[in-house]
């Protein structure tokens, strides 16, 4: 094929489910590049020089994934084509702002496209423990300013003191395991940033966990201490990390979760003054703590021109010898299980798991149990009004009657 053989290529739109016979073309062209599609991808971009196609680039939503392009096509301007036309796809959809992660040899021909770098990992072969290396991989957007926007407008809440922490978060639902971590991270530094992931692959939503999270820091008496943050594309989730272009299980990982503290470490904490982050231990997934592993060496370790932040790990707080998770919580939704769960989450997240997934015999008991708990605390404050009023306080276990309110 020549340079004027390029005029002939074709490009147009594919959605997977509607057309069998062009994604069997697009895996066999993904798998002659060596690499696998992804079932998250819901639109591809592709190139065609008659019935055949040459090139194609996928999207998951905002983030650009599977892009290939056969050896009889390369170099002759196919790359920025179908970048163009996938942008087309993207602002049919009302998305405009787009996302995608290439290796680091890719990175200039993407450049070229109008992408800017966010972060990158080095290609390193080996791990300071010994295990496998992060593979070199580069996370762009298409938006010169986004990150720096949005960094910008998380300044605004900047706190001027000695020692500012940060704790990243899903959950999925807050517990009191993650009151406790919060608490604890407050009383150890002057102000504490809370970010809520905002990745929709939880079981509960985001919308909810964010809510529950605001309920749980407005018990805590550090609460003018404690700014939680909405959550952002640029706190990476897994989820939307792709693993098309890096087969080893492990090295996906270590890739991902190094893309993501290094946003951290190169963006977060310094338009915030973060000197220290705040994790809980992890004691059942292996995957965790291999990532609170890799914080220490990611943002605790002297890296490039950007601060070092100190990696606290906080232990996690136990229910009956065992440490709360919310593993545990969403298992016991699964099954059928309530009672007994205002033992491991906060008053508004056991509410909130009530009124969503209880029974008419869950809702009557967390009623009584809210009742009894009302009584407990009506005789707490009356022991602090007078002897009078101490008398006429209800027994704990009691209900309230309203001959019995002053």
């Amino acid at each position: 094929m020549d340079e004027s053989d390029a005029v002939e290529i074709a490009y147009d739109t594919v959605l997977p489910a509607l057309q069998p016979a062009t994604m069997a073309q697009i895996r066999g062209l993904l798998a002659r590049q060596g690499l696998d599609p992804e079932a998250e991808v819901d639109t591809f971009c592709v190139g065609r020089q008659g019935q055949r196609v040459l090139a194609c680039a996928g999207l998951a939503h905002d983030v650009v994934k599977c892009t290939a392009i056969a050896p009889a096509a390369q170099g002759l301007g196919v790359l920025e084509r179908l970048m163009t036309e996938l942008t087309y796809a993207a602002l049919d959809r009302g998305v405009s702002h787009l996302f995608l992660y290439t290796s680091l040899a890719n990175e200039e021909k993407f450049l070229a496209c109008g992408f800017h770098r966010i972060v990158a990992v080095p290609d390193e072969a080996q791990r300071p423990d010994g295990g496998a290396g992060a593979a070199g991989v580069v996370f762009m957007e298409n938006s010169r300013a986004g990150i720096t926007k949005w960094t910008e407008e998380l300044s605004y809440y900047r706190r001027q003191r000695p020692k500012v922490g940060a704790v990243v978060v899903n959950c999925n639902p807050f517990t009191l395991g993650h009151r406790y971590l919060l608490q604890q991270a407050a009383q150890d530094c002057d102000y504490l940033h809370v970010f809520v992931v905002s990745e929709d692959a939880s079981f509960f939503s985001y919308a909810d966990r964010l809510a529950l999270v605001h309920a749980g820091v407005a018990e805590l008496p550090e609460r003018d201490r404690i700014h939680v943050h909405p959550g952002s594309r640029y706190l990476v989730s897994k989820a939307t990390f792709p693993t098309y272009f890096l087969k080893d299980a492990a090295v996906v990982q270590q890739a991902s979760t190094a893309v993501d503290l290094r946003i951290f470490r190169e963006h977060i904490a310094p338009s915030l003054g973060i000197t220290h982050r705040y994790v809980g231990t992890e004691p059942f997934c292996a995957v965790t703590r291999a990532y609170n592993a890799d914080m220490h060496r990611w943002v605790e370790q002297a890296h490039g021109d950007h601060d070092p932040v100190r990696v606290v790990e906080v232990e996690r707080v136990a229910h009956e010898g065992r440490a709360i998770s919310a593993t545990q919580v969403r298992r016991r939704i699964i099954e059928g299980r309530l009672a007994g769960l205002d033992r491991l989450v906060p008053a508004a997240t056991y509410a909130f798991i009530i009124a969503t997934y209880g029974t008419p015999e869950d809702k009557a008991r967390a009623t009584a149990a809210t009742t009894a708990a009302s009584a407990r605390a009506y005789a707490s404050a009356a022991a602090w009004a007078s002897p009078r009023a101490r008398t006429l306080a209800p027994a704990p276990d009691e209900p309230v009657t309203l001959d019995q309110e002053d």
